[in-house]
């Protein structure tokens, strides 16, 4: 291979030589350029832009239940609108895609609808009140679809747009119905728990009525007083056995009958009779009067003799033995006292001894049954404010997405570039025929400029004689020309089979050209 070329002139002569494979290539992808660039179909662009703005009410007075970043929400919603459904009866009821519908399945134009609609938030910088950090929040966003047909991309474009806000709208009311429900449900829980738990301390204290917490003073002083009664008790009991002792020995110095004492009495009466009939006759009142009282002795001795029981007579010893009978009584009766008395001590020591198990149930009762209130007035707080901000979301005073810029009808389509596709395929061409050539140039050893020659052989030349084409090189040179050319005609072929394929059908490729040729 020969050395790099560095003479303008022997460019010149490299172009005069080879014109066709710079031609050639450059045209035709200028060409082609050219008419991609005009007959690829118009696109057009219609924009909606939607603000968000802020719920009326400050916060402060009325929180709202929807709480998620405003970005997270955007995205649900158009994941919502994106959908099969949705685009799918948009694209029957506008008729959408003509052109693929023979070829293409729903799917491929949903997919392809979604692929023509685009989404972009408008952010701005701010500063966060809590932390003071700098950051960035979304304002706004803007809401595109893009078509051949600029009124129905108009028309589309409404569609979504109607769509996003109709979704926002059920989106927020449905999470405050949700929530409300939710709150609700929780609240029935708890009520059942909260009605349980008053069950159970209600039968926990009657079980427990006399061990309950604020029963200890009762208990203490009720003990006290028992404690006191039982040495009272103790004290009577001790009286009445010194009592009882007492009439024990005054019994055993008593006789418990008479007949020895009326025996004495007799044999007194019988000497007072003596000493009285001595003195007086028989018919003198102390002789009768005495007379009378020993017969009558007399008398009750026989009737005593003649009794198989016998019964204390003495009055005095009976006197005593009822009296000694009521302090045994009275004694039994204190007895009884003073054993209820220590029965009820023993009941209030337990009651007071149990008191501090019992304490620790009932406290763990009441506290959780004043934790499940604590729940109860916490999700009641919850659920007003979750139904004043249902309120706020009906009547669209909350955070609310507001269309301030309405889809408008495009005047010119933004897309396909037509001049930048034309310089390009220009340069392109350029480039192909700059190519062809050097590959062309650099792949042939034959040397055509006597410098070139002295350069390469470092031996002056004499004369130069110019190329003499024979017929063999005639039919070479023809040749190639014809394989370029077959190869341009190829190159075509399979363009235009791939444009009619993938772009546009060749049919209505050539009804286009005509219209515009036409206009």
């Amino acid at each position: 291979m020969e050395e790099s070329t560095t003479n303008p002139k022997e460019y010149l002569d490299i172009v005069k030589r080879r014109p066709w494979s710079l031609i050639l290539p450059a045209a035709t992808v200028f060409c082609a350029a050219v008419i991609l660039a005009f007959m690829l179909p118009s696109i057009y662009l219609s924009e909606a832009t939607i603000f968000i703005e802020a719920q009326d009410v400050p916060a402060e007075y009325v929180a709202s239940t929807v709480t998620s970043y405003v970005e997270q929400r955007i995205q649900a919603i158009h994941q919502r609108i994106m959908s099969y459904t949705p685009l799918l009866r948009v694209i029957n009821e506008y008729g959408l895609y003509p052109e693929m519908r023979d070829k293409y399945t729903s799917e491929e134009l949903v997919e392809k609808m979604r692929s023509d609609t685009k989404l972009k938030p408008v952010s701005t910088d701010i500063v966060d009140r809590r932390t003071g950090r700098p950051g960035t929040a979304t304002i706004a966003f803007v809401l595109s679809y893009e078509g051949r047909d600029p009124q129905k991309v108009q028309k589309v474009n409404n569609v979504l747009v109607s769509l996003f806000l109709e979704q926002n709208i059920k989106e927020r009311v449905k999470q405050v119905e949700e929530t409300s429900a939710f709150l609700e449900a929780e609240i029935e829980k708890i009520k059942t728990e909260l009605t349980a738990f008053d069950g159970q301390i209600a039968a926990f204290k009657e079980g427990h009525i006399n061990e309950l917490p604020e029963m200890i003073v009762v208990n203490l002083q009720s003990l006290s007083n028992i404690e006191r009664h039982i040495e009272n008790v103790d004290q009577q009991l001790s009286s009445l056995k010194e009592r009882e002792g007492y009439f024990h020995s005054q019994l055993a110095s008593l006789n418990p009958n008479l007949e020895n004492e009326s025996r004495v009495r007799m044999e007194e009466l019988k000497l007072q009779l003596v000493a009285l009939t001595k003195r007086f006759s028989d018919e003198y009142p102390d002789v009768k009067k005495t007379r009378a009282e020993l017969a009558e002795l007399k008398k009750q001795l026989a009737d005593s003799n003649s009794t198989a029981a016998r019964l204390p007579d003495n009055p005095a010893y009976i006197t005593l033995s009822a009296q000694l009978a009521s302090i045994k009584a009275e004694l039994a009766s204190v007895k009884q006292q003073k054993e209820r008395l220590q029965a009820e001590a023993a009941e209030y020591k337990r009651r007071i001894a149990a008191m501090p198990a019992v304490e620790s149930q009932y406290n763990d009762l009441i506290s959780m049954r004043k934790s499940t209130q604590f729940k109860y007035d916490d999700l009641m707080a919850k659920l007003m404010e979750a139904r004043v901000a249902h309120g706020l979301e009906k009547e669209q005073k909350g955070e609310r997405f507001t269309l301030v810029e309405a889809p408008r009808l495009p005047e010119k389509p933004y897309k396909p570039n037509r001049l930048a596709i034309t310089l390009i395929g220009l340069v392109l061409g350029l480039g192909a025929g700059v190519g062809t050539l050097a590959f062309r140039e650099l792949t042939d050893d034959a040397v055509y400029s006597a410098e070139r020659l002295i350069r390469a052989t470092s031996f002056p030349v004499l004369a130069f004689v110019p190329v003499i084409a024979t017929n063999l090189d005639s039919s070479q040179q023809r040749l190639r020309l014809l394989l370029l050319i077959v190869a341009a005609v190829i190159a075509l072929a399979g363009g235009l089979v791939f444009f009619h394929f993938q772009v546009m059908d060749l049919n209505v490729f050539w009804i286009k050209l005509l219209r515009r040729a036409a206009i």
